[in-house]
C-alpha cells in the first residue's frame, strides 16, 4: 500500500506541473478562441533564455530569472502586436496556422540566440526524498517534486483569482463569450489580448524552469505542449479549474498505469496512455469536465 501511495503522490505532483502548462493554453483559447500551438516553444524559449543568460553573462540565477521574466513578457506582447492583432476577425483556422508558424520561429530563434546543445539548469531545490515520509511511512517523495508542485499551485491559484475576481478577469470572460459584443460595450480587446499573452509568457517561464531543472534544458521541452493536450481534453479548453483537475487525473493515471498495467503489456505505456484516456473521454464528454457544452441545431 505504501508503494501505491508513493506512485500516486508522484503522479499527482507531476499532474500539477502539467496543469500549469495547460493553463497557458486555456488563457489564450479563452481570449482569442484559438489553440496556441506555440506554447510549447515558449516554454523552451523561456528555459533556454534563462540558462543562456546565466552561461553567457555569468550572472546568478536570482538575476537571470527577473531578466527572463522581462524577456517573456516582451515576447508575449510582441506576439500579440505583430501576429495576433493583424488577424483580428479572421477564421480560427487562420489563427491556428499562425501559431504553428510562430512555434517553429520561436524554436529557431531560441537556438539561434543561445545554441542547440543541452543545458543543465540548477535550481536551489534539492532532488532528494523527504526524510519525514521516508522515515515514518517508507514512502519516497522527492523534495523537488513537492516544491515544484507547490510553486505551480500558488501560480495556478493566483491566475484563477486574477481571472475570476478582478476587472481584467471579467473583461476576459466577456471577450471569450463574444469579441464583437465586448468591443461594443467598450472593452479594449487588444489590451486584454496583450495582458493574456504576457501572462502566458510568464507561465511558460515557470513551466520551463521547473521542467528544465528536472529533464535538462533541451529541445524536448517543446513536447510538453503535447502532454498538455490530454489535460485540456479532460478538463475543457475554456476552464482554469478544468486544467487543474485534468492535470491531476492525467498525472496520477499515467504513473499508476505504467506501474500496474505496463508490466502486462511490456511496459512503456506512460507516454501514450494519457492520449488513450483522452480519446475514450472524448467519446463520452467531448467538451471536457468543465467545458461549455455546445448544442448544435440541425
Amino acid at each position: 500500500m505504501n508503494f501505491f501511495f508513493e506512485v500516486l503522490i508522484g503522479g499527482l505532483l507531476s499532474g500539477v506541473m502539467y496543469a500549469l502548462v495547460a493553463i497557458g493554453f486555456v488563457l489564450i483559447y479563452k481570449a482569442s478562441g484559438v489553440f496556441n500551438f506555440a506554447q510549447g516553444a515558449m516554454v523552451f524559449f523561456a528555459a533556454l533564455t534563462c540558462v543562456g543568460i546565466i552561461d553567457k553573462f555569468g550572472v546568478s540565477i536570482w538575476l537571470a530569472i527577473p531578466l527572463t521574466i522581462v524577456v517573456m513578457i516582451a515576447l508575449g506582447l510582441a506576439i500579440e502586436r505583430i501576429v495576433l492583432r493583424p488577424l483580428v476577425n479572421q477564421p480560427e483556422i487562420t489563427l491556428f496556422m499562425a501559431t504553428i508558424g510562430l512555434a517553429f520561429f520561436i524554436e529557431g530563434l531560441a537556438q539561434l540566440l543561445w545554441g542547440s546543445q543541452v543545458h543543465k539548469l540548477d535550481l536551489p531545490i534539492e532532488d532528494v526524498p523527504i526524510p519525514f515520509l521516508l522515515d515514518n511511512y517508507n514512502i519516497i517523495v522527492s523534495q523537488f517534486d513537492v516544491t515544484a508542485a507547490g510553486i505551480c499551485a500558488v501560480l495556478v491559484t493566483a491566475l484563477a483569482l486574477l481571472f475570476s475576481k478582478t476587472k481584467v478577469g471579467r473583461a476576459l470572460r466577456a471577450v471569450a463569450d463574444d469579441h464583437q459584443a465586448a468591443l461594443a460595450v467598450g472593452i479594449p480587446l487588444q489590451q486584454i489580448w496583450a495582458v493574456v499573452w504576457a501572462v502566458a509568457g510568464l507561465v511558460a517561464l515557470v513551466a520551463g524552469l521547473l521542467w528544465g531543472a528536472r529533464n535538462g534544458v533541451q529541445f524536448a521541452l517543446t513536447f510538453i505542449a503535447l502532454k498538455a493536450l490530454p489535460v485540456l481534453i479532460l478538463g475543457g479548453f475554456t476552464s482554469v479549474p478544468g486544467a487543474i483537475v485534468g492535470g491531476l487525473i492525467i498525472g496520477a493515471s499515467e504513473k499508476l498505469a505504467e506501474v500496474y498495467i505496463g508490466p502486462m503489456v511490456g511496459g512503456g505505456i506512460e507516454g501514450w496512455f494519457p492520449y488513450v484516456l483522452a480519446l475514450l473521454f472524448l467519446l463520452v464528454r467531448p467538451e471536457g469536465l468543465f467545458g461549455e457544452k455546445i448544442i448544435r441545431r440541425i
